[in-house]
C-alpha cells in the first residue's frame, strides 16, 4: 500500500481493535467513521444504518462540526449514490460526485465535496451500512480521483470489520434487552412483597385500632401513629420502586444529568438526605456510562432501604481518560469478612459484574457501625 498517513500496518490494527473494544452500536459507528477518515486521510466521512422506511436509523459524521450539523438539518433519505451503495451493493469511487447522474444535490448548508469513495457493510446478504468517504487530502491527478485501488482495498477490510463489530453490538444490545427485563420482573416482585407486607401490617394495625378506640383510647391512639407510619413505609416503597422502574435518559441527558436527576428524586422521596457532587466528568463509553449509574441505583437502593442511614453521599469524579464514583452512607455497616452472605443480600456480585464487564473494578468499605462505601473505577475509553 501506499506511504500515506496512518496506512501503516500498526495503524490498521490500531482502528480494527478500537472498534472491536466498543459494545454500544452507536459507539462502534463512530469508532468506524473516525477510524476510516483517519486512515484515509479524508476531510469528511459518514456511515448510514438504514431503516425500513427509505431512511437512515442512524447517520454517523466525522468531520463535521455540531453546527454545521446542525444547519445540515434532517437525516438524508436513500436517494442518489447512497441509494445505489445500499441496493447494488457495490463500491463507489467517483473522481467528482457532483458530476454523476445519480447526484441529487445537498441542503444549502452541506459542505462542499469532490472525490468520493464509498461501499457497503454487509453481513453475508445482508446490507447494514452505507460507509464512504470525501475529499482525500492530497493532490489530485488532473480529472482523476484522489482516492486509489489500495484506499478502495482497505476501506473494503475495515467494511469486513465493521459488519463484525456492528453483529456484536446488535448481540449485546439485545442481551442488554434481556437483562432489563428481567431486572423488571425482580423489581415487581419485590415491590409485591414488601408493599404486601406492609399493607398487611397495616390493615391489622388499624383493625386494632378500631376495637380500642372506645375502651382504650390512649393505645388506639398509638395504633394510629403507628398506621401513619406504615402508610409512610409503603409509599416511600412505591416511590423508590417507580424510580428503578422508569428508564434511565442516559443517551438524552449523559451520565451526569441522569445521576443528579435519580438523586434528587431519592432525596425528596425519603427521609435520608441524599447529596451529589461531581467534578470534572467526560463523556464515557456508553457501556461504561450504564454501568456506573446500575452500581449507583443499586448503592443507593441498599444505604436507603437496609443501612438506616441518615445521609447518603454520591461522588463522581474524573480519574485520567475514566471515572471513579463512590457512594458513602453513615448506616450500620456490616462486616467484609461476612462478604459471601452480605454479598448475596446486598447485591455487591451484580455490582462487582457489572464493573468487571466494561474493564472496572469495584471495592467496598465497611464495618459495623462505620457505615460503607462502594466504589467503582471505569477506565474510559
Amino acid at each position: 500500500m501506499s506511504h500515506r498517513p496512518g496506512s501503516g500496518l500498526a495503524a490498521v490494527s490500531t482502528a480494527l481493535l478500537a472498534m472491536s473494544r466498543h459494545l454500544e452500536a452507536r459507539d462502534v459507528l463512530k469508532t468506524i467513521v473516525a477510524s476510516a477518515r483517519e486512515l484515509l486521510d479524508a476531510e469528511y466521512a459518514a456511515l448510514g444504518v438504514p431503516d425500513d422506511h427509505g431512511g437512515f436509523a442512524q447517520f454517523v459524521v466525522d468531520g463535521v462540526s455540531d453546527a454545521q450539523w446542525k444547519a445540515i438539518g434532517p437525516l438524508p433519505r436513500q436517494h442518489g449514490i447512497l441509494a445505489a451503495m445500499l441496493h447494488d451493493a457495490k463500491t463507489e469511487r467517483l473522481a467528482d460526485v457532483r458530476k454523476d447522474p445519480r447526484f441529487e444535490g445537498w441542503p444549502s448548508a452541506h459542505p462542499d465535496m469532490s472525490d468520493f469513495l464509498g461501499l457497503p457493510i454487509k453481513d453475508g446478504d445482508e446490507i447494514m451500512g452505507a460507509l464512504f468517504l470525501a475529499n482525500k487530502r492530497c493532490p489530485k491527478p488532473d480529472g482523476g480521483c484522489g482516492f486509489t485501488e489500495d484506499d478502495e482495498e482497505l476501506l473494503g477490510i475495515l467494511a469486513q470489520h465493521a459488519a463484525i463489530a456492528l453483529t456484536n453490538a446488535r448481540l449485546y444490545e439485545r442481551s442488554r434487552e434481556l437483562t432489563i427485563a428481567e431486572e423488571r420482573s425482580r423489581l415487581a416482585h419485590e415491590l409485591h412483597d414488601a408493599v404486601s407486607q406492609k399493607l398487611f401490617s397495616l390493615r391489622l394495625t388499624a383493625q386494632a385500632a378500631a376495637a380500642l378506640v372506645d375502651r382504650d383510647p390512649g393505645r388506639a391512639k398509638g395504633e394510629l401513629q403507628q398506621v401513619a407510619a406504615l402508610a409512610a413505609e409503603a409509599a416511600d416503597e412505591l416511590r423508590a420502586a417507580v424510580v428503578e422502574l422508569r428508564p434511565a435518559a442516559l443517551d438524552e441527558d449523559g451520565l451526569v444529568n441522569t445521576l443528579r436527576t435519580h438523586i434528587q428524586v431519592l432525596d425528596r422521596a425519603h427521609d435520608a438526605r441524599v447529596t451529589f457532587d461531581t467534578t470534572g466528568i467526560r463523556a464515557l463509553p456508553a457501556a461504561q456510562e450504564e454501568a456506573l449509574l446500575r452500581v449507583a441505583q443499586e448503592a443507593l437502593h441498599n444505604a436507603l432501604r437496609h443501612s438506616g442511614a441518615e445521609s447518603v453521599d454520591v461522588v463522581l469524579v474524573r480519574s485520567g481518560q475514566g471515572a471513579v464514583l463512590s457512594v458513602t452512607d453513615d448506616g450500620k455497616g456490616f462486616e467484609p469478612k461476612a462478604v459471601r452472605r452480605a454479598g448475596r443480600h446486598l447485591g455487591l456480585v451484580s455490582m462487582r459484574d457489572r464493573a468487571g464487564g466494561v474493564g472496572g473494578r469495584l471495592t467496598v468499605e465497611s464495618a459495623p457501625g462505620q457505615g460503607t462505601t462502594i466504589e467503582m473505577e471505569v477506565p474510559g475509553g
